[in-house]
């Protein structure tokens, strides 16, 4: 007969299913704090500031020709940071797609943050004001820099809980309502970082 303890000891102990989420939570929980952490610790020695000169901190700004623009938490820019979010799964997901703990995410949120220290550079800035209709961009505040970050984390996981094409209609949906808002966009924005064009800014700043 079989012995019913010895076959106790050796049967494999199955670890409760809520365990290793909590574990992966936890992990991207705080690899995602550590790289904001990082992120503003960067843009403080750029010499960025946490918010507004004026003092005041407003959750929204709509006015992209105010001095507040980009200092306070959230601006017509924001919905761009949510397309970085649509824009970094779809081009992660297929480098990630099997792997575990959020690898993709914590890989956008990276990637985000890097963009956020290089677009605060003073280089970036300057190429910004010469070549686009941020005439009088200084560099974002810390604290807009942050939100711009959560929008981007936003943005991927709407892209990850719908279908491609959803993520697809919500890219081009919020093209086309910044480009009617604001006369600008983020492809717009990048085509004028790499190919300036007078036409275009003759066009942007016409509408001003």
């Amino acid at each position: 007969m079989d012995d019913p303890i010895a076959q106790t000891d050796i049967a494999p102990r199955r670890q409760p299913a809520g365990k290793p989420r909590a574990v992966c939570a936890g992990v991207v929980a705080a690899g995602t704090l550590a790289m904001v952490a990082v992120t503003a610790g960067l843009l403080r020695l750029l010499g960025r500031r946490w918010w507004c000169k004026c003092g005041s901190l407003h959750l929204w700004i709509g006015n992209v020709w105010s001095g507040h623009n980009s200092q306070h938490l959230f601006d017509p820019y924001t919905f761009s940071h949510f397309q970085h979010g649509l824009l970094l799964y779809g081009a992660l997901s297929f480098f990630t797609r099997k792997s575990i703990c959020g690898a993709g995410f914590l890989a956008a949120i990276l990637i985000e943050c890097m963009w956020e220290v290089v677009e605060n550079t003073s280089w970036l800035i300057e190429k910004y004001r010469e070549a686009t209709i941020s005439l009088d961009y200084y560099g974002d505040s810390i604290v807009n820099s942050i939100a711009d970050i959560a929008v981007c984390a936003a943005g991927y996981w709407f892209a990850s809980c719908q279908p491609a094409a959803i993520s697809c209609w919500a890219f081009a949906a919020v093209e086309v309502i910044m480009i009617l808002w604001i006369r600008d966009s983020l492809i717009l924005n990048a085509l004028m970082l790499i190919f300036p064009t007078d036409a275009i800014k003759n066009w942007q700043l016409s509408g001003w």
